[in-house]
Parts: structure tokens; C-alpha cells; sequence
């Protein structure tokens, strides 16, 4: 599901939080609890003062001072516990349900297909993933706890000033629409320069991850001029967007507390009126007046907490867009319940794999796409064979290595593993059989050793080291200082994309599988160091089933097949003594290539 086909959700979206909240019910609870008893010691702290106003000054008498002071100091103290609880309970729930949302996006992220990747950016899931959940976690915590506290204080001081002198409180509420209305005006100029300063904060930022990650190519291109004036632009237009708002913000308080101020001179005007006349004392007075000023701030609350959901409900749309998108590539119930799933997988149900693969009357097209691939596709590759598949850049190489590794499902027909359709069985399964050498080699921020070990987690050191001298690699971690304690850095950044590809190529040996795939894996290598893999792929892929996506023909001359793509459709496959006779495609392929590696040869 791509974001814009993300569904619209009733109720702001918020029914879709609950089970989030689910397991911290109890804090929940706690945390409202406290602001409702937080709230009602703001309502009565005024009634305090009307009292002391009343009977301590106007009245003259201090009989019960010291059980007024008493029980004022413990209302204080009230708070005060109420205060702490409720800011302990209230971090909780934010800081636990972001961290519950964001593993819940990410685990789902590990069973989708790659067809979602390809139509999802990697700032989008990023942001679904870090910003969205944290405002959420946010909206589920704090934006609760100030919506129970100015909810039940707007209510209550209402109620309490009805009580007492129906007339003076409409004099205050009069104003509470008009207040209402003024705030709801700047708050929607407020939100529309918000998003704005959004955009452009986005663009600052992929501008300069631009100028950081591609520094390089700035420099050889001599850009450096264009990049900065680029960026200036930018932070130009992020200084006066801000200003702007700041502007805004300004007049916007400005307005709320002129309000405040309007609504305690008319309770001053009509109060005094009142109190002159001798109907009213001068403590209700003074109560009135703290009402009037304390109703503002959750006037501009209820009105600003509209416009934050609604921002808010983009942010719940996104990540229940995410949390609700369906594989394209999905194992059966059946399946599931019987080899288990990506995290909790049933390993003594699973079968040992030979590697027969077979593609019987297979039809196929990209999710995303229109046009067939691969059309009514017949193919059989016996365990222990060597595939080559070759082809122009972008001719779909990969498309039938997708299809045997069951990132992508076919359209029409099947692929069958062992003479079963590859459906029956767990794509865990089969993936745990499965060794991935890449063209661009990725490794994970640690130790040499936590990265072969990935292939597998409980190989010794010893099994490491052969697993590196069969590819010869060994000199690569010898040369490194701490061995195979030695940092790679993030991305493998520390070595280069020759050795990161030896590393890759050892780890995938290390798991021992029974179906290699090499994309292009000698490609990112120099001729030297293909040359002294050459000797080591032939012993790796010897009893196995090897897929071998393939740039360099010189490589796969020994293939017992080799397959011809060209814009999707295979063409010609054949040995290279069979496609060599054929005079064909692969025969311009190879003779192009020997030209320009004859010429290379003669220059250098």
C-alpha cells in the first residue's frame, strides 16, 4: 500500500491506538485520576481565597485560621503527589507506547515483500517508523493528560461560578465564544505555516544528508558553488517561514491575553457593581476574577487540540497504513501452522532441501506493473546445477532469481522446490537455505566476526577462518588490526567494496546453502582479486544449486546453462560453446566485451 491510497480513519483515527494502550491500562487509569484530582485543586484553590478574603479580612475574625492553614497546606501537598504520580505515569505510557509502535512497525516491515520497498522511500518508512510513532506516543500521554486537566477545569469553574452568581458567570462567558472563535483563526494561520516550515525542514535535511553522503561526487563535479547557494536558498526561505509564524505566534498570545485581560475587567466592572451594592462580598469577588483569568488558557487548549489532531491524524493514518498492509508474498494459515512464521518459525517440521528447481508454465509481472515479464516460462534446473543468467544493464536479470527466492510471487503457474510448489513451505525455509551474495555488498555496523556470523549464529572461529580462506579472504581481516574483533564501520564504510563483497561472499559460505545466488558478485571487484575467487567459487558452488547473475562473461563460461535476458524475456539459453554457434545475442554480447577488455588491456 503506497501512502496515498492510505484509507481515511473515523474518530481522528484513535480507535486504532487502543490496543497499544491495552497493556498500560493501569497507568493510564492512575495518570487520569491524577489530573481530574489536580484539577478540582485548582477549582477549589480560589474558594480558598474567597473564604480568606470573607472571613479573614472583611469579616475580621481568625478563629479557624489554623485549620484553614492546615488544610490548605495538605490541598497543597495533594497536588504536589498528584503532580509527581501523574508526570511519572503520563512519561511512562508516552516513552513504552512509542516504543511498542515502533516495534511493531518495524517487525512487520520484516514480512513484506520487496514490492513495498520499491513504492516506499526510505525517509517515508523512516519517518513512520521514528516521527509519526513519537507524536503518537505523545497524543496518547501528554495531550490526554492536559485534555483531562483543562477539560474538567473549564467545567468545574463553570459550574462552581453558576452557583454562586449565575449573572456574573455569564458576564465571564460571553467571552468564550468570541475568545473561541479568535484563537480557532490563528491557530489554523499557525498550522498552515507549521507544515509549510515541515517542507522546507524535509528539504534542508535530504539537501544536506545530498551534500554529506555525496561529497565526493560535489567535489569531482566542482558543484561546491551550487550546493551552497542551493542550501542558502533554503535555509533563507526556513528563516522568513519562521519569522512569519513567530509573527503570528506573537499576535495570537498577544490576543489570548487581552481576552484574558477584557474578561477579568468586565467581572471588575459588573463585580464591583455588585459588591457595592452589598449582595456579593469581596471573596467571591477576587474568586470570580482568578475563574475569569484561569478559563483562558483552556479555551486556547480545546481550540488548539482540534488543530493537533487533526495534524495528528496523518501522522495515525501512516502508521496504520503501515501496520495494515498486507505482503504481497504471504505464507498460507496451513503453511504457518505447521513450519511456523518469520518469528517463531517450527524448525522440526522443516525439510531438508536438495535443490531441484523447476518453473512450470510460469507467467509474471510486477505488482506495480503493467506489461508480463515473463510469459507461460518453462525451466528446469537440477540440484547441482550452475545457472548463468546475462543480459544488457536493466534488461531484468534479476527477475527469475526473485521469483526462486520467493521475494515475488507468480502472476500465472509455479515454482517448484524439490518438486513442491514453493508455497507449501515457509518463506523462511526456504530463504534459510538460500545464500545472497549481492552486487553492493551491506554490512552491519560491528565486528567482523558479528557479521559472518549472521550467516550463522553459532559458527566458531574456526569454521570462520575456512569459510574465509575458500574465498580468499583471509588477508583482508589478517591486515585489519584487532582481526576478526576489527570494526567494519557502518555500512562496512571502513573497508573497501572489494573487501566488504569477500566478506559478504564468506558469510553467505558460512551458512553452507544448498542455493546460491551470486548477483553480480564479482562485479564490485578488481580483476585481481576475481582472479584469485575464481578457483574458490568453483569449489563453493560444486553440489549445489548456483544462480549466478553475471556482468563479467568470462565468468561464466563454465556454466552448465546460461540463460539470455533482454528487456525481460530470456531469448536464448544454451551452454557458451551452444550460444557462441548460435551467432546471436550472446554472441554480440561476448565479442563486444572481449574488444573493450582487449583494448583496456593494451592502454593500461
Amino acid at each position: 500500500m503506497s501512502k496515498e491510497t492510505i484509507k481515511a480513519l473515523p474518530w481522528f483515527g484513535l480507535g486504532k491506538l487502543i490496543p497499544f494502550l491495552k497493556p498500560y491500562k493501569k497507568y493510564v487509569i492512575i495518570m487520569i485520576c491524577c489530573g481530574l484530582m489536580e484539577s478540582v485543586v485548582d477549582i477549589v484553590l480560589p474558594l480558598f481565597q474567597k473564604y480568606a478574603l470573607d472571613h479573614f479580612v472583611t469579616g475580621g475574625t481568625m478563629d479557624t485560621v489554623l485549620g484553614f492553614v492546615s488544610l490548605y497546606v495538605g490541598v497543597l501537598l495533594t497536588m504536589g503527589i498528584c503532580g509527581f504520580i501523574s508526570t511519572y505515569c503520563t512519561s511512562f505510557v508516552e516513552l513504552y507506547t512509542a516504543m511498542d509502535m515502533r516495534q511493531a512497525a518495524f517487525s512487520h516491515l520484516q514480512t513484506l515483500s520487496f514490492s513495498y520497498f520499491n513504492q516506499n522511500s526510505v525517509g517515508y518508512i523512516h519517518a513512520r517508523i521514528m516521527s509519526d510513532t513519537s507524536r503518537i506516543g505523545s497524543l496518547l500521554s501528554w495531550s490526554m493528560m492536559d485534555g483531562v486537566w483543562h477539560l474538567s477545569y473549564l467545567i468545574g469553574a463553570i459550574a462552581v461560578m453558576l452557583s454562586i452568581h449565575w449573572k456574573l458567570a455569564l458576564v465571564v462567558l460571553i467571552l468564550v465564544p468570541i475568545t473561541a472563535y479568535l484563537v480557532s483563526v490563528f491557530q489554523r494561520k499557525l498550522v498552515g505555516y507549521h507544515r509549510r516550515i515541515r517542507e522546507i525542514n524535509s528539504r534542508i535535511t535530504g539537501n544536506f544528508n545530498e551534500g554529506i553522503v555525496g561529497a565526493k561526487t560535489i567535489k569531482t563535479l566542482v558543484v561546491e558553488d551550487k550546493i551552497a547557494a542551493d542550501f542558502k536558498k533554503d535555509t533563507g526561505d526556513m528563516k522568513r517561514t519562521t519569522v512569519r509564524q513567530a509573527h503570528i505566534r506573537g499576535l495570537f498570545f498577544s490576543t489570548t491575553t487581552f481576552a484574558s485581560s477584557l474578561a477579568l475587567a468586565l467581572v471588575l466592572w459588573q463585580g464591583g457593581l455588585i459588591t457595592r451594592e452589598g449582595v456579593m462580598l469581596i471573596g467571591t469577588l477576587s474568586m470570580f476574577m482568578s475563574y475569569a483569568q484561569g478559563m483562558m488558557e483552556p479555551i486556547r487548549w480545546v481550540v488548539d487540540a482540534f488543530s493537533s489532531l487533526i495534524t495528528a491524524q496523518v501522522n495515525i493514518e501512516r502508521l496504520s497504513g503501515l501496520l495494515e498492509t498486507e505482503s504481497d508474498v504471504a505464507d498460507r494459515p496451513e503453511v504457518i501452522a505447521k513450519y511456523g512464521d518469520t518469528f517463531h518459525p517450527k524448525k522440526e517440521n522443516w525439510e531438508e532441501l536438495s535443490g531441484d528447481i523447476e518453473f512450470k508454465d510460469v507467467s509474471f509481472r510486477y505488482p506495480d506493473g503493467e506489461e508480463y515479464i515473463l510469459e507461460h516460462f518453462d525451466l528446469l534446473i537440477p540440484k547441482g546445477s550452475n545457472v548463468a543468467i546475462v543480459g544488457e544493464t536493466g534488461a531484468g536479470k534479476s527477475t527469475l532469481v526473485n521469483l526462486v527466492c520467493r521475494f515475488f510471487e507468480p502472476t500465472d503457474g509455479v515454482v517448484l522446490i524439490d518438486g513442491r510448489d514453493a508455497r507449501e513451505r515457509s518463506q523462511l525455509w526456504l530463504h534459510s537455505h538460500i545464500g545472497y551474495v549481492l552486487q553492493s555488498p551491506h554490512l552491519f555496523s560491528g565486528s567482523v566476526r558479528d557479521n559472518l556470523r549472521y550467516g550463522k549464529p553459532d559458527a566458531t572461529d574456526e569454521e570462520i577462518w575456512t569459510a574465509l580462506r575458500r574465498v580468499s579472504a583471509e588477508g583482508v581481516v589478517e591486515r585489519m588490526e584487532k582481526g576478526l574483533d576489527s570494526e567494519v564501520g557502518e555500512g562496512g564504510d571502513l573497508l573497501s567494496t572489494g573487501e566488504k563483497q569477500l566478506l559478504s561472499f564468506a558469510r553467505a559460505i558460512l551458512a553452507d546453502p544448498r542455493i546460491l545466488v551470486l548477483d553480480e558478485a564479482t562485479a564490485s571487484i578488481d580483476t585481481l582479486t576475481e582472479a584469485k575467487i575464481q578457483y574458490a567459487i568453483g569449489e563453493v558452488i560444486a553440489g549445489r544449486t548456483s544462480l549466478m547473475i553475471a556482468h563479467r562473461l568470462s565468468t561464466v563460461r563454465h556454466a552448465d546453462m546460461i540463460l539470455v535476458v533482454e528487456d525481460g524475456k530470456i531469448i536464448e539459453r544454451g551452454t557458451h560453446t551452444e550460444l557462441l554457434k548460435l551467432k546471436g545475442k550472446y554472441y554480440t554480447l561476448y565479442n563486444r566485451q572481449f574488444e573493450e577488455e582487449s583494448i583496456d588491456r593494451i592502454i593500461r
